[in-house]
């Protein structure tokens, strides 16, 4: 680190309350703009491999940097809640008059992050604290019901439970004990804590009060301040970008890579793009206020299309510009779902639709981070076969899609619920069957998220499905293909049992731009080296198998991160996880997923470790959840705490 800047390692930040928060900063000698990062993820050693490739960088590039554990994390005092809880939005607008009025802050403010980040910075954008001026969110969503990690489209998906799991493990360790001598006093306060949020999301099971707090789409006017909002065509958040475009074109800059759950310099696949360089950039304009060119609406990076596989280091394709969005450039081209396929044509359509509960092993995980092989969507044509499909004939030419394809159906349920889960693939000649893209939607809630209106059997309904938006080419002499069906496990949990769908009308929308070559543009891809803060002391592992047993389909999940040490501070971390998701073949709405994580820290020969175990059920009327969380000090258990709820699915 240079002499010019200054580092503080564990900074308070006294909150209104009493509240004593842990802040790393970087700053420079002189005042300068500040960039706030608040999360839950231990800056000691969650993220402090990723912060050295950021706010060490922008300190450098003059610019102040504050790391915020949130209450109840990492060296923070307090306990933690729910995620983007009022407190926890209230805590971060403190802290920003907190770093405004620093004598080495020049009253500018930005905040970013990725994923919890990116959402909580949207979310206090709204509230509009005076000192805020600007914000970088990136994989975040606008809609924290509609297109969540907990529900999307109405359906709720498995990684409602996962991330219930996941929570408790991160947010129940201790401090580092170099920090905080009384480290074993504030864990047990966080052990006895722990709220088992499993519950609470699981319970709130339509887009109500719960899911509207801290959701930027009830008030997008309220959205003042320049946003940077960055996506990855291989994330389970992709649609905020276009979303922010749509609704505050004036204040919203897009860039999309085609990239997973990470900022675009640690991203895969490929090409990644220099993070600091963008963002600086972005901070100049708007915190440092030095005259520059404006961003062009959206920057995206069209995918060729290319064999299906479960990773990718590199994607080919190019990059686009957009000076506003939408493109004119980019018009629909209809579809219509026939007897006879997919074809530009209408005609009579009779087809029925029936529940697979296999259907979805081909689908992907809904967050990919790059750290083993099988992430990704695998080729579709065993999840083709379980679905009902309708392809078109042979493209004469290549078919760039960039945007949200949408798809119009009319449909008659055999049962008072059912999901309608529309994939779009793109079909090689020899076979494979690569997804493009997906959605889901409850159709329950298909008029109003907020407000369940079970369908009526044996009634036809009208329902229109956007899928994700995208953009990828579908190269000549391939044939596109829609697939719909029920179901979509493990991706999202199971309706109530099987329901038959009769279609008699369908088309689907596609986004077509016409020229991708008018609007190409180059981006350097070169992400100059950092040197490594960390050292590998155990190997990892990862693996997934499918097996069947006692009539269920099994998939077994591990994965162990080995142990790590901090080369600065010398703390060795470590966690794993294992998880085990089973369906039953014969009644799609018997399913079960167990997932257990281990988590340890060690400092001075004294290892503190935790284990969370959650399980979630379910049968045709309810979910049935069960948690654990354990803790250690070496081998000696200090807390032991057991979970259990019931909870009625609403539709009923």
């Amino acid at each position: 680190m240079p002499d010019t800047v200054l580092t503080f390692e564990d900074h308070p930040v006294p909150l209104p309350d009493g509240t004593v928060l842990s802040a790393r900063i970087w700053r420079p000698t002189g005042t300068a703009p500040a960039i706030l990062e608040a999360l839950p993820y231990r800056k000691r050693d969650g993220t402090a491999a990723r912060d050295a490739t950021t706010h060490a960088l922008f300190a450098e590039r003059g610019y102040a940097c504050i790391r915020v554990d949130l209450r109840g994390a990492g060296e923070s005092d307090g306990l933690f809640d729910d995620e983007y809880s009022e407190t926890e939005l209230s805590d971060i607008e403190a802290i920003i008059a907190w770093i405004a009025d620093q004598p080495w802050c020049s009253g500018a403010v930005g905040m970013m992050g990725i994923s919890w980040g990116g959402f909580n910075g949207l979310q206090v954008a709204v509230r509009q604290p005076p000192a805020l001026r600007a914000i970088i969110s990136s994989c975040s969503s606008v809609d924290r019901f509609a297109d969540d990690i907990h529900y999307k489209g109405g359906c709720q998906l498995s990684e409602n439970i996962g991330w219930a799991a996941v929570a408790m493990s991160w947010l129940t360790m201790p401090p580092d004990p170099a920090l905080r001598p009384d480290w074993r006093r504030i864990w047990q306060d966080r052990l006895e804590a722990a709220p088992f949020l499993a519950e609470t999301w699981t319970s709130h099971q339509t887009r109500d009060a719960y899911w509207r707090h801290g959701s930027v789409c009830e008030d997008y006017a309220a959205l003042g301040i320049p946003v940077l909002s960055l996506g990855g065509w291989h994330d389970g958040y992709r649609n905020t970008p276009f979303r922010l475009l749509a609704n505050r074109p004036d204040q919203t800059r897009a860039l999309v890579g085609p990239w997973n759950h990470k900022y675009p310099h640690l991203a895969t696949p490929g090409p990644r793009l220099d993070f600091v360089e963008e963002a600086i950039a972005w901070w100049d304009r708007h915190l440092a206020q030095e005259p520059g060119p404006d961003l062009p609406a959206a920057r995206l990076y069209l995918m060729d299309g290319i064999a299906p596989a479960t990773s990718y280091d590199h994607r080919p394709g190019r990059w686009l510009s957009f000076p506003e969005w939408p493109c004119r450039d980019i018009r629909a081209q209809a579809f219509h779902l026939t007897d006879g396929g997919l074809s530009r044509d209408p005609a009579p359509l009779s087809a029925r639709v029936t529940t697979d509960p296999l259907h979805g092993e081909g689908c992907g995980e809904f967050f990919p981070f790059g750290f083993g092989p099988g992430e990704l969507p695998d080729d579709q044509r065993a999840d083709d076969a379980r679905a009902s499909t309708f392809d078109s004939g042979p493209l004469a030419a290549p078919l760039a899609i960039v945007g949200a394809p949408r798809i119009d159906i009319c449909l008659t349920p055999d049962r008072d619920f059912g999901q309608l889960v529309v994939r779009l693939c793109d079909v090689a000649p020899d076979g494979s069957s690569h997804l493009v893209t997906n959605g889901l939607l409850n159709l329950a809630l298909a008029d109003d998220m907020g407000q369940a209106r079970p369908p009526r059997p044996g009634h036809a309904m009208d329902v229109s499905l956007s899928l994700d938006h995208i953009a990828y080419v579908v190269p000549r002499g391939h044939r596109l293909r829609i697939s719909i069906s029920t179901s979509y496990w493990p991706f999202a949990w199971p309706e109530r049992g099987d329901v038959t769908l009769l279609l008699t009308a369908g088309s689907v929308a596609l986004p077509i731009l016409a020229d991708p070559e008018a609007y190409a543009i180059t981006i350097p891809e070169d992400v100059p080296p950092t040197s490594p803060s960390h050292r590998s002391l155990t190997e990892g592992r990862e693996e997934k198998r499918r097996y069947d047993a006692d009539g269920l389909r099994h998939l077994e999940i591990i994965a162990d991160r080995g142990a790590t040490e901090d080369l600065s501070h010398g703390l060795i971390t470590a966690n794993s996880v294992r998880e085990l998701w089973s369906i039953d073949t014969g009644n799609a709405a018997c399913a079960q997923a167990r997932i257990e994580w281990t988590r340890s820290l060690t400092r001075d020969g004294v290892t503190a470790s935790s284990k969370v175990v959650h399980v979630m059920r379910s049968d045709e009327t309810h979910w049935h959840i069960d948690a654990t969380l354990e803790a250690f000090v070496d081998d000696e258990p200090i807390c032991q705490r057991a979970f259990h709820t019931v909870q009625k699915r609403a539709m009923i």
